[in-house]
């Protein structure tokens, strides 16, 4: 017998209705998805699922792990808990600038579909945004709050945090709180992410950064 899926209440905020679109699927792939929050890791309020979804959660102590989760099932536990982990290798860089999990988890023929004006191509991109990100941030950290898997697709609603105590365009930060939202797309190829497709609000961020127009 199908369980019956569980939806999550979405807010009226624009990044709680991100959130809950990603936790809310409930059939992927003609197979029932696995749903899991960080709560049922817990054991708490589990989800139909989330014991297998959070068993192939990486749990490297490094590495960061999503605080909900959904993973199609039709797709086998080796290839599932593969994809998860590049997702936490990926987002283990952003909340950590450390070039090794890039390394780790995009191709040498990485490609950005939604490259910014002025970040060169390739695996090169991430790693300058990234200290460019720092340069202002030093302390920056990425949460990655929603991880959703769907075939060979990663979805990932990101929260970054940190404070504004480096210069940014000739600005100097006054230890500002930061804290802005991203949405991800990445398509892993059969052993690293190849390409990938984001939007980020920068202009949250750059609103705190004191550099909004106008």
């Amino acid at each position: 017998m199908r369980p019956k899926p569980r939806f999550r209440p979405v807010s009226a905020a624009l990044t709680g209705s991100l959130a809950g679109l990603l936790t809310a699927t409930a059939v992927l792939g003609g197979a029932t998805a696995a749903t899991a929050t960080a709560g049922d890791s817990a054991g708490r309020d589990s989800a139909p699922g989330a014991d297998r979804a959070w068993r192939l959660v990486d749990r490297s102590p490094d590495l960061v792990r999503p605080r909900a989760l959904t993973v199609d099932g039709s797709l086998g536990a080796r290839r599932a808990a593969q994809e998860i982990r590049l997702a936490q290798q990926l987002y283990t860089f952003w909340n950590t600038g450390e070039q090794r999990y890039l390394d780790a988890a995009v191709d040498r023929d990485f490609r950005d579909n939604t490259l910014p004006a002025g970040r060169p191509q390739g695996p090169t991109g991430p790693a300058v945004a990234s200290r460019a990100f720092r340069a202002a941030v030093p302390d920056l950290r990425c949460e990655l709050a929603d991880l959703l898997v769907t075939g060979d697709k990663l979805t990932a609603r990101l929260v970054f945090r940190g404070h504004f105590t480096g210069e940014f365009e000739g600005r100097a930060g006054r230890g500002q709180a930061v804290e802005f939202t991203a949405i991800d797309i990445q398509h892993a190829g059969a052993r690293r992410i190849t390409e990938d497709w984001h939007i980020e609000d920068n202009t949250t961020l750059l609103a705190q950064l004191g550099a909004a127009a106008g």
